[in-house]
């Protein structure tokens, strides 16, 4: 049985700080506290959420994202906070409400997009108010300490430090060693569909403190207005759009991250190289899981059979969660034959001139597509958009789309896109311009006849193809969380 542990909430520095460091270092003690005995239980949580440090690096935190101008059903935005309430104002009533324990969480906002990839299909969020968000995110900074603690290194997203690209130098590194066959699963809407009980007895195997539980449950239980204006009740799943939901989702998740490392863990199967080794000998498989989200991947040492053996075993331990696989898009398939995961195309192929086999990462087909497509909507030949504006929104977007994507091998295909888009971008022109190919020529080439980079007042257009494509080392166990203190403190 898990002990009981009382937080010692005097144990935190009296001495004047500013509320990042009050926070961090809070946090930094939760974590501490929870890495070295796994089975405590925290007590006196609910003081550190509605502390006014935490409620302030809170707030700075819902003002620094992406949704920060989307309302909930309250219709207010940050910036009405700021302008017509003022935020000490604000954060000292949204305290003394969860102080005093009448604060209560509203419906979220529906809203339907659509999801990327041209599919048709579209993915519902669900849009908390204000402040809501706002204790959902002290909430966030009080529980992931302690979680992190407990989650398994093969999982990647929504954790502090880790990126899709650590996954997919994992996935890159088993592939070199045998893991040929790959189980390419997903979880059909697993923020929809997670149990509420369950999720709420993984939680109370850390925290003991009933209100702070409670105000975890409300959010779970806060229901949903959708756009035509029903009210619904939420019997299942964490919203998406939700700052706790992420984290709520790696809660449940944990259980099949425990189950399929549980033989890499000291003393399992495929803990070391010589016990790996006997299971090759033996005709046993090995396999390791790569987890971002509701995403994952198995890579299987073995044998086809093997890893349909394992689609089994996952569906198994998800059904308890009130979760499925999704039959439309989970495969068993060879990495010779390649997949798709993040974004990236995975494939064991032969080196070009050569006999020697390889594991090559490129970009997949539809993120491509997407950009083309961005890039078309810009550059539509009807578009009087300002060309300067253009080209600084263009630069944006392909600068993100190759920072994201600049590990694979892709030199030719930056190369091909940024051939696409220049042509878009003059044909565009020529149209806005009424120019012709003469008056194009005059413009952007030198005297010599080298063509000139396209700019506009100055704003250049980006070229992909300078953007140095380099590998992502892989960084294994030793990625740091934000709370791992040095090894001499």
């Amino acid at each position: 049985m898990p002990k009981d542990a009382l937080v010692n909430a005097g144990a935190v520095p009296e001495q004047p700080m500013g509320p990042h460091r009050r926070v961090s270092g809070m946090q930094t003690k939760l974590h501490r506290w929870a890495a070295t005995d796994p089975g405590r239980r925290f007590d006196d949580l609910f003081n550190f959420v509605h502390d006014p440090a935490t409620l302030l690096v809170a707030f700075e935190r819902v003002a620094g994202n992406r949704g920060v101008n989307t309302p909930g059903i309250d219709g207010l935005t940050v910036a009405d906070v700021e302008e017509f309430v003022g935020v000490p104002g604000f954060l000292d009533d949204l305290r003394s409400a969860v102080k005093a324990g009448t604060f209560r969480p509203l419906p979220v906002r529906e809203r339907k997009i659509p999801k990327p990839g041209g599919s048709g299909k579209v993915r519902t969020l669900g849009i908390p108010v204000i402040a809501d968000r706002v204790v959902q995110a002290a909430l966030k900074l009080v529980l992931e300490p302690i979680f992190e603690a407990d989650f398994v290194p093969v999982s990647y997203g929504f954790r502090p430090k880790r990126r899709a690209h650590d996954a997919i130098a994992e996935i890159h590194l088993f592939g070199t060693q045998g893991y040929r066959w790959v189980l390419d699963a997903d979880i059909e809407a697993c923020f929809d569909s997670i149990d509420h009980t369950v999720l709420m007895d993984r939680v109370r195997r850390r925290v003991k403190d009933s209100r702070v539980l409670a105000l975890v449950k409300a959010f779970l239980k806060a229901g949903v207005l959708t756009e035509g204006g029903d009210r619904e009740e939420s019997h299942t799943g964490t919203p998406q759009g939700g700052i706790l939901s992420p984290l709520l989702a790696n809660i449940a998740l944990t259980v099949l991250d425990e189950h399929l490392h549980e033989p890499w863990r000291p003393g399992g199967s495929m803990s070391t190289a010589y016990s790996r080794s006997r299971c090759r000998v033996k005709g046993l498989p090995r396999w390791r899981l790569v987890r971002y989200a509701d995403d994952f991947v198995i890579l299987v040492h073995g044998t086809e059979a093997h890893t349909e053996a394992l689609r089994d075993a996952v569906a198994h331990v998800l059904a308890p969660l009130g979760l499925r696989l999704a039959a439309a898009k989970t495969q068993v398939v060879h990495m010779s034959d390649g997949f798709d995961f993040l974004g990236f195309r995975i494939q064991w192929k032969r080196k070009r001139g050569t006999d020697r086999w390889h594991v090559y990462t490129f970009i997949a087909d539809r993120p491509i597509r997407s950009l083309k497509a961005k890039v078309r909507a810009l550059t539509n030949r009807t578009s009087q958009q300002d060309p300067r504006t253009v080209l600084i929104r263009l630069g944006q977007i392909m600068r993100g789309w190759a920072n994201y994507f600049k590990h694979a091998a892709c030199k030719r295909t930056l190369s091909r896109l940024s051939h696409f888009v220049w042509w878009r971008v003059i044909r565009w022109l020529r149209t806005l311009h009424r120019w012709k190919w003469k008056d194009v020529r005059r413009r952007f080439t030198t005297p010599d006849g080298r063509w000139k980079p396209i700019a506009v007042d100055g704003i250049e257009l980006f070229k992909l193809e300078t953007v140095r494509v380099t590998r992502y080392r892989y960084r294994g166990d030793t990625i740091p969380n934000p709370w791992t203190l040095p090894t001499n403190a």
